[in-house]
C-alpha cells in the first residue's frame, strides 16, 4: 500500500471511528453519569413526564424520532396541550435541553413550578425561560424581556442568541442556592440572584407582583410550555436530550 493510499485509509477509519463514537441524543456518557447527570426524557416515551394538574399527558405531546413533539391545532381544548412537568421535583440543578420550533412558536421551560389546585398554570408558580422565534413571534419577539433566552417579563439579555425556526436550540439553566444563570446556544444570556431585595423589586413592576405564588417555591417542577394559539396549526416544537444534574 503506498503512502497516500495508506493516508486515506487510516484517515477513513479516523473518520468513521469518529461518528461511531459520537453521542446518540437522549443518552448520558459514563463522564456524565459519574458526575451525577440523569435523564429526564428517554427518548422513547412520556415516562416521566405528566400534563400540569392531570394524569398522563395531553393527546396532544408524543415522541416522535427521539424527540418529544407537540402537534396541535388552535382551537384544540387547553388539557389536549397543557404544560407537560417533571414527576419530580428540583431545588438546586444544572438542566441542558435541545428544543427546535416552526415559524411564530410561543413558549418557554419553566422551573420551580409548584403544582397545586391553589394554582391554575405553571406560570403561577413558575419562573420562564422564554422561547420565540426570531422572525415572526409577535409581539413577543419584538420586546424586550419577552424574546427567546429571556427571563419572561423580567430580565432580558440584549443580544438575542435564537436561531432561526426549524434549527436546534441549546438551553442551559443553573440554578444554586438562589444564583440563576441562563445559557442559549453556549452564550451566557442571564446572570441574577433569586430570592433577595432587588428580585422582589423587579416582580413588583410586572404582572407577577399580582400573582402571589410567582417564584415563591425554592423547589419544584421543570415544565415545558404547551405554546399559546398562535401560528399555522400543526407539529409546534420539539424537545430532546433533556437532562439535569442535582447540584
Amino acid at each position: 500500500m503506498t503512502g497516500r493510499k495508506l493516508w486515506m485509509a487510516v484517515a477513513g477509519w479516523m473518520l468513521v471511528s469518529g461518528l461511531a463514537q459520537a453521542q446518540a441524543p437522549n443518552t448520558l456518557t459514563p463522564q456524565e453519569k459519574q458526575d451525577g447527570w440523569q435523564l429526564l426524557f428517554d427518548g422513547h416515551s412520556l415516562n416521566g413526564w405528566h400534563s400540569y394538574l392531570q394524569k398522563g399527558t395531553g393527546k396532544d405531546w408524543s415522541v416522535v424520532h427521539g424527540s418529544i413533539q407537540l402537534k396541535k391545532t388552535n382551537q384544540d381544548p387547553s388539557a389536549d396541550y397543557a404544560d407537560i412537568v417533571t414527576d419530580g421535583e428540583y431545588s438546586n440543578f444544572d438542566l441542558k435541553l435541545e428544543w427546535k420550533a416552526k415559524p411564530c412558536i410561543d413558549s418557554g421551560v419553566m422551573f420551580y413550578v409548584h403544582e397545586s389546585p391553589e394554582y391554575q398554570n405553571t406560570y403561577d408558580t413558575g419562573i420562564e425561560m422564554q422561547i420565540a422565534d426570531l422572525a415572526c413571534t409577535v409581539p413577543d419577539s419584538r420586546i424586550l424581556k419577552e424574546r427567546s433566552g429571556d427571563i419572561f417579563d423580567m430580565i432580558s439579555d440584549p443580544v438575542e442568541w435564537v436561531k432561526p425556526a426549524g434549527e436546534w436550540n441549546q438551553f442551559e439553566i443553573i440554578a444554586d442556592h438562589g444564583h440563576l444563570q441562563l445559557f442559549q446556544n453556549s452564550h451566557k444570556v442571564i446572570d441574577t440572584q433569586l430570592w433577595d431585595d432587588n428580585w422582589n423589586k423587579l416582580v413588583a413592576g410586572t404582572k407577577f407582583a399580582h400573582m402571589p405564588g410567582y417564584s415563591k417555591y425554592q423547589i419544584g417542577h421543570i415544565s415545558l410550555q404547551g405554546t399559546e394559539p398562535k401560528g399555522k396549526p400543526g407539529v409546534k416544537l420539539w424537545f430532546r436530550n433533556i437532562k439535569i444534574k442535582p447540584l
